[in-house]
């Protein structure tokens, strides 16, 4: 293991199967995207655990619950944070994680609901 590689789980959240282990040089926060042999990942939570020794804790592994997704082609900066779609909508959840709550899966260019914010 290279010394600034983290162990790292990853687990399925809705089926809570383990996708198994990797070494992570990174640490993706809830919303990061993550490639994994071919297949692409949605970071929805992430948790530490920790292990006490004579020295204090260290962090011993960290576990990603994601799920199977697509990178969005749509993204807007917004307060110097990436957005998923179009940030002048009404409707845009400003978030990484969910686009809006009528369109969730996008795409945002054609929308029929589309509002822009006054």
């Amino acid at each position: 293991m290279e010394p600034d590689s983290l162990p790292t789980e990853l687990i399925l959240t809705n089926s809570r199967q383990s996708l198994g282990r990797i070494n992570l040089d990174w640490m993706p926060q809830p919303g990061n995207y993550l490639d994994v042999e071919g297949k692409t990942y949605a970071v929805l939570e992430r948790h530490h655990h920790y292990q006490y020794t004579v020295g204090g804790y260290y962090l011993q592994k960290i576990s990603l619950h994601v799920k199977t997704a697509q990178r969005p082609t749509e993204k807007s900066l917004v307060e110097g944070r990436w957005v998923i779609g179009d940030a002048s909508c009404t409707f845009n959840a400003r978030s990484e994680l969910l686009r809006c709550a009528i369109h969730p899966e996008g795409p945002c260019e054609g929308c029929r609901f589309y509002e822009p914010i006054d």
